[in-house]
């Protein structure tokens, strides 16, 4: 290949598809946007999505997948999306996307699975299993640190490093060594300094040399810099079309030596493995089924949805009387978000059709109650709505928040529905008791009406086939068993992100460090609106019998955990055990808990069912920044089995021994207590303290808590001074010496 030649495959052809050399038979291939359905624009070569798209099936966004919790699930909601694409002759799907929801206020939040990274890799890490079991590739995004729309072109985030890698990088990092995606897709902003398109930090010496990432690293679309220098960072692929700008520079530095060609040609080498496996796996005969495709959408969506609320056993809903349906957004349904993940669904469910057909003999009645492009309250569709509620057994309002409020593009200023929304709620409370909210929005919003309503049915964006989930839902076909995979706060304020979002100018901080989500208010004893892991069921659950397989282990061994689980109720229903690790005692600081485990079971009533969970080194590990590497302090650890986050119901204590060797140098500024951390340096200390000429005094003395705290922070050039002349400069340094031989 001539140097001309590997340039340009680095560079789009176009909007979605790389480059091909006919002279040597190097296809181009198709890549396009994802992640919860295909976006495939029939002639218009827009980013954007303003303009038309092939029909395809519309799956709940990450949002509420997460909340499933199922990792079987989105492993088959994957597969269905590789036949899509393969169908439509597409390479590569762009998702999923694996950010952490640092703030609820982040536009994108519905395209992202959650605040904790464990969960989120998890989530990923089947996404890609489906889709690529499929021949077709996925693009893992954004990588790293974006998590605001704010300035999300030129936006610098400073993570400390100990953040960056048990939060912000763990969310992808599982799911790179889980799932080896074929392309990691960088994202527009700055980490640390640096835009992540030019980080070789992060794109070679993290995700390829440490991860192990044998496919490539594409750009977001007009995320490049740089570009020779992003080639040299370890960023193969330039999208959109660079027009040959890029290809141009590339030549230029390589020429001119500032680009060895060694490196061009490793890209080349990433490109083509990916570019000729997409053809080698090519289904020329794909075809889709989008019936079942559709009932495969309301499957996800029915384990997407949350029941947050059911006072009284409200839900599910009788099959009789009469049930006010109030709400524009049941007639005119929010079911994705907007921006490049939009996709023109194959059908979409009519809600009120959906409600019809499973309501039986009970009457359905339908008001709008609110304009949904308005703020303002309209007298008249309140009044009509409440004379509907007044005759009603029963009323389901429709809520949650319009396009304009959260988008791709810009964040949100604030977690409140609309006003006109709020208004119909507490007006209906007001007139009907029997009171349903079902809400559709892609992050978490303020309830100042929660006390005001029976339940709460928390849809997401539900894809194509929200109606038939939510009929499902509230008449009991189906029993709800998601949970929530972040948290709801009380108010904005409460969130740790709260003083640091968005930054100043272009410098954003994330001076909370590693309290993110339920880490964050688990640890300040803070009560949310709705803790992290939280779900109802129209069935109960009963845990017993938490046993581990040792209770003493070395940080290298795995520890097996089970549990048991029973049905106690009347229905057949799914609960989601979760194990979260405390950190008895640490010398560093660490969350009062995280998630380790989970897993998702079924069980028929009066069923139980042994859960069980394998936990590893990282299981209890925090990342050293010193050794650079993950590091288990010795020492006691609670294995909590929990409902929710702030639900722990089983509880077991373990041992664990590190197996980490630590080299301590000591110097003049070490202290006593560093001393205390060596066997020779603690014999030091109880020789030296006992010849101290105020030694008795100090143990005689009503203030002896004081000095021995005193003592234990002074550092060893203190002796010069405490010793009462018997320690000189030399003795010092011959201590010091000798501590460190």
């Amino acid at each position: 290949m001539t140097l001309e030649e590997k340039a340009s495959l680095c560079s789009g052809k176009d909007n979605w598809h790389t480059k091909g050399i006919e002279r040597l038979g190097i296809p181009s291939v198709m890549v396009t946007d994802g992640p919860h359905g295909l976006r495939k624009q029939r002639a218009s070569a827009d980013h954007l999505g303003l303009f038309d798209s092939v029909p395809a099936t519309c799956f709940p966004s990450a949002a509420g997948v997460a909340s499933s919790w199922n990792r079987d699930l989105i492993y088959r909601m994957g597969e269905a999306l590789g036949r899509e694409c393969q169908a439509e002759n597409v390479a590569v799907l762009l998702g999923p996307g694996a950010n952490i929801k640092r703030s609820p206020l982040c536009g994108r939040n519905f395209e992202y699975f959650s605040e904790d990274p464990y969960l989120s890799s998890e989530m990923a890490t089947y996404h890609i299993r489906g889709v690529q079991s499929q021949g077709v590739g996925t693009s893992l995004k954004h990588f790293a640190a974006n998590n605001q729309e704010h300035r999300r072109m030129t936006s610098d985030s400073m993570v400390d490093e100990r953040t960056l890698r048990e939060i912000y990088l763990a969310s992808f990092e599982g799911a790179v060594k889980q799932a080896q995606p074929w392309t990691v897709m960088c994202s527009y902003n700055k980490v640390n300094g640096e835009f992540a398109s030019e980080n070789e930090t992060l794109l070679t010496d993290i995700l390829k040399n440490e991860w192990g990432h044998d496919g490539f690293v594409i750009s977001d679309w007009g995320a490049v810099n740089e570009r020779a220098k992003a080639l040299a960072a370890g960023m193969e692929l330039e999208m959109p079309s660079s027009h040959g700008e890029g290809d141009a520079k590339i030549v230029e530095a390589v020429r001119n030596g500032q680009l060895p060609e060694s490196k061009l040609d490793a890209a080349v080498e990433r490109l083509l493995a990916v570019i000729f496996k997409a053809v080698d796996q090519r289904k020329p005969d794909a075809a889709v089924d989008q019936a079942e495709h559709h009932r495969l959408a309301r499957e996800v969506a029915q384990e997407s949805m949350v029941l947050l609320k059911n006072e009284g056993g409200l839900l599910p809903l009788a099959r009789s009387g009469r049930i006010a349906v109030i709400g524009e957004l049941a007639k005119e349904p929010r079911y994705q978000g907007s921006g490049s993940s939009k996709i023109r669904p194959t059908r979409l469910d009519d809600i009120l059709e959906e409600l019809e057909a499973s309501a039986g003999d009970a009457k359905i009645r339908y008001a709008p109650g609110y304009k949904l492009n308005e703020e303002d309250i309209d007298p008249q569709l309140l009044q009509e709505a409440l004379a509907l509620v007044s005759e009603a057994s029963v009323a389901v309002v429709f809520a949650g928040l319009p396009n304009r409020y959260e988008s791709e593009g810009f964040d949100r200023k604030h977690l409140r529905i609309p006003p006109n929304q709020i208004a119909l709620i507490e007006a209906v409370a007001k007139v009907q008791p029997n009171l349903a909210v079902v809400l559709s929005n892609g992050a978490p919003v303020e309830m100042p009406w929660l006390g005001e309503a029976k339940a709460v049915l928390e849809a997401y964006l539900g894809g194509q086939a929200l109606g038939g989930a939510i009929a499902d839902i509230l008449f009991g076909d189906a029993n709800p068993s998601g949970k929530l995979a972040e948290t709801f706060p009380v108010k904005l304020s409460d969130n740790p992100s709260y003083l640091f979002f968005p930054g100043e100018g272009d410098r954003v901080e994330y001076r909370e460090g590693l309290f993110v989500g339920y880490r964050y208010y688990d640890s300040k004893k803070l009560a949310p609106l709705f803790p992290f892991g939280h779900g109802l069921s129209y069935t109960t659950f009963e845990y017993s019998n938490l046993t581990v397989d040792k209770k003493q282990l070395e940080d290298l061994e795995k520890l097996t955990v089970t549990v048991d689980v029973m049905n106690t109720g009347a229905r057949l229903g799914k609960e989601i055990v979760q194990l979260y690790v405390h950190d008895m005692e640490s010398s560093v600081i660490r969350p009062e808990q995280e998630l380790k485990s989970f897993d998702k079971v079924e069980l028929a009533p009066g069923e139980a069912k042994t859960v069980t969970f394998e936990l590893d080194h990282r299981s209890f590990a925090y990342y050293d920044v010193e050794l650079k590497d993950w590091v288990v302090e010795s020492g006691e650890f609670e294995l909590r089995i929990g409902k929710s986050s702030r639900d722990i119901v089983l509880t077991e204590i373990v041992e664990v021994q590190s197996t980490t060797v630590r080299e301590i140098v000591f110097h003049r500024n070490s202290t006593v207590s560093d001393l205390k951390m060596t066997v020779k340096g603690a014999a030091f200390v109880e020789d030296f303290i006992g010849k101290l000429p105020f030694a008795s005094a100090i143990e005689d003395s009503s203030h002896a808590e004081m000095f021995r705290a005193f003592l234990d922070a002074m550092p060893l050039r203190g002796l010069l001074s405490f010793s009462g002349g018997k320690t000189t400069e030399k003795q010092l340094n011959d201590l010091i010496d000798f501590l460190n031989s």
